[in-house]
């Protein structure tokens, strides 16, 4: 029985993905082999040595100490671009209450009093002062072109404006997906300088904090719209306000509320929406569930934020999954310690990432606890699991 704590309220559809008659799940559980989050903060907390494997509810991991884990031989795995689709349309949204001035003019309209022919006196003579304009024809600057900048560039590109993209790690299967009117930066500059609306769908790491910058806006267009939907710290909040006031900006929509922001007329801000949909809550929690499930299971890898992908099917005898240091003759020292103790490996696939590597093999008869601890005192072997034996490690 493998046993799952959530600090976080789970979308049921994802729980649903661990049949109860092997998983135990339940906000508090003593000797987890799993921990699912969606917010929690884990910096501070102990996480228990049982702990096998960490699933985020989400993309972002800022929350979750990846590098800890990652030294401990665990996993951390998201959901990359399961809620892409929630983000992208809270991003057109968000360019539309900015160009058409929704926000500050439904505030007019409910500020509104008298009678009903009064009202309507006082509509006609106040929305001259809430003309907006419209995107077609407009510029788009997309920097991040993951699964939510796809999405978003490929929705702007519908709504007829022009696009560019900035990534210059965009991957094979993101530019299959991009429509091809989407053109490319060579730089942050180049795109904030050609762009009317600038959109961000980074991570948020250090080469990132203040991707925006008072710099950068000096560079943009006078009257450009900034929209951060992605993390708080991208954007130099304070550099923004200064450029609103002083008419560069036209607007600045985010999900991240401050006491800087929240009251500015030429700012939006929400709380924190982007992957607040009923949808992407739950195709958030069925990815994590499911990649959590095929590690613990049969020691295949997706979605890791600091592991690498791998998948071998099961095809007959005992699986081991081993996780260890990226270094020289670590598959050797493995491989010889099995024959020695009288195993024969039937499959073997190895995968590395950075400075981690993992190793699923499947032996023609089940390693005892005996066999596996020899395999734990090679250095630089992390950890060692037997899936599927009769004894769960």
């Amino acid at each position: 029985m493998y046993k799952i704590l959530t600090l976080n309220n789970i979308s049921v559809a994802g729980l649903d993905r661990l049949p109860r008659d092997c998983y135990e799940v339940a906000s508090e559980v003593t000797h987890p082999d799993a921990i699912l989050l969606r917010s929690y903060k884990m910096h501070d907390m102990e996480v228990p040595e049982t702990v096998k494997a960490v699933g985020r509810a989400g993309a972002g991991v800022n929350n979750i100490p990846v590098d800890k884990m990652t030294a401990r031989g665990i996993p951390v795995f998201n959901a990359p671009g399961a809620n892409a689709n929630a983000v992208k349309e809270l991003v057109i949204a968000g360019m539309l209450m900015a160009v058409r001035n929704i926000l500050p003019s439904w505030r007019f309209a409910t500020g509104l009093s008298g009678s009903d022919d009064e009202v309507s006196k006082a509509v006609e003579a106040g929305k001259k002062d809430f003309r907006g304009f419209e995107l077609p024809g407009r510029t788009l600057g997309v920097i991040g072109l993951g699964a939510i900048g796809v999405k978003v560039a490929n929705a702007a590109r519908a709504l007829g404006m022009e696009v560019l993209g900035y990534d210059p790690k965009i991957t094979v299967r993101s530019a299959w997906q991009l429509d091809a009117g989407v053109k490319q930066a060579v730089s942050p500059d180049d795109l904030v300088a050609r762009s009317d609306f600038i959109t961000l769908h980074v991570p948020l790491v250090e080469a990132t904090r203040n991707q925006i910058s008072a710099e950068r806006i000096a560079m943009m267009k006078r009257g450009a719209v900034i929209l951060n939907f992605a993390r708080n710290g991208l954007v130099d909040d304070e550099a923004v306000v200064n450029a609103l006031d002083e008419g560069q900006l036209y607007a600045y929509v985010c999900d991240f509320p401050s006491n800087l922001l929240k009251d500015h007329p030429r700012v939006v801000t929400l709380p924190h929406l982007g992957a607040s949909t009923i949808e992407a809550e739950e195709n958030c929690a069925i990815m994590v569930a499911d990649e959590v499930r095929d590690w613990l299971e049969n020691g295949n890898i997706s979605n890791a934020v600091n592991f690498p992908d791998i998948n071998l099917p099961r095809n007959g005898g005992h699986r081991l999954a081993v996780v260890n240091s990226n270094v020289p003759n670590m598959v050797g020292q493995i491989s010889t310690d099995l024959g020695k103790s009288g195993l024969n490996i039937l499959d073997m696939l190895n995968r590395s990432r950075d400075d981690i590597a993992v190793t699923l093999l499947d032996v023609d008869e089940e390693p005892s606890e005996e066999v596996q601890n020899e395999l734990r005192k090679i250095e630089g072997v992390l950890s060692v699991r037997c899936l599927g034996c009769s004894k769960k490690k």
